[in-house]
């Protein structure tokens, strides 16, 4: 089966019914993705000089970096601040954010917010997200504005309209939903080509060029994540693959930059690392299957 064939597979599947779902309420639903796997906090929340979160203005915007491919980011305020931040939008406002990229001015939301797979985010996930963000503590925090070297795109497509809830009993389904819409890992380990910003055909090779959150004035590439033994992290154990992912340590005792968020992905639940490492084993490279 090819590559791309096998990820619109795994998609297809996110269509069946939930099963084996725990019991939780939208606002714990949605805390939990958001201080976990979709690490909300990496871009959205402001840094101190050694380049930590600051504690106490978790989602409180003001983070500022530079993107090679974009230019100067800084990070929105999502907390329900009444004038900062995002207090005055309803949760189906905010649901519309998510997965449609429009503010409820109608303005569209800028990349590098990854609207292009939150759009597959399901339902209950995405309202679950919006519940949680209005639960939050309010932080005033006027945000300065980012510079872009790129233009716009003029939507994100038709809005949308139903997305169903994903199979948890289907490990390597789930494990697609978490690293594709949920935790956008697609995106920070897909390269531009054929001149649009993410060449689908190569899903997870890495190559991207990132802001390195360690270094500001510095570049992070994205690694290879498929199942690849010469380039990928075929080779890696799933123990070693956890340890990159919530530790930022790789099997030979390197750190990863905290552009890649493991101090969120700590969090992660251990059944749905485990539905992650197994969608990853069954990236092969091109070529390769």
């Amino acid at each position: 089966m090819r590559f791309l064939d096998r990820f619109a597979l795994a998609m297809a599947l996110l269509a069946m019914p939930a099963t084996g779902a725990v019991a939780e309420t939208p606002v714990e639903r949605g805390r939990y993705l958001v201080t976990t796997i979709a690490a909300c906090g990496n871009c959205h929340t402001p840094r101190d000089a050694t380049k930590k979160p600051v504690a106490g203005r978790e989602l409180s915007g003001g983070f500022e970096f530079e993107d090679p491919g974009l230019g100067q980011i800084v990070g929105t305020n999502i907390t329900p601040d009444e004038e900062t931040g995002i207090g005055q939008w309803s949760e189906a406002e905010i649901v519309t954010a998510l997965r449609d990229g429009k503010r409820p001015d109608g303005t569209l939301i800028r990349p590098p917010m990854p609207i292009p797979v939150y759009r597959q985010l399901s339902d209950n996930d995405a309202a679950a997200i919006a519940a949680y963000l209005k639960s939050v503590k309010p932080v005033r925090n006027k945000i300065g504005e980012p510079h872009y070297r790129v233009p716009l795109p003029p939507s994100y497509g038709a809005p949308i309209v139903h997305v169903p809830e994903p199979s948890r009993a289907d490990k390597v389904a789930y494990g697609a939903y978490l690293s594709g819409p949920v935790g956008h890992c697609v995106l920070c380990h897909t390269p531009p080509g054929g001149g649009k910003p993410f060449d689908m055909s190569l899903a997870y090779l890495g190559g991207r060029e990132l802001p390195d959150f360690d270094n500001s004035s510095g570049v992070a590439v994205s690694r290879n994540i498929t199942a690849g033994s010469k380039h990928g992290i075929g080779d890696w154990t799933d123990a070693q693959i956890k340890r990159a992912i919530t530790d930022g340590i790789r099997p030979d005792g390197t750190h990863l930059s905290r552009t890649m968020p493991f101090a969120w992905y700590k969090r992660i639940a251990p059944a749905d690392l485990d539905a992650i490492v197994a969608f990853l084993r069954t990236l092969k490279p091109p070529g390769t299957e």
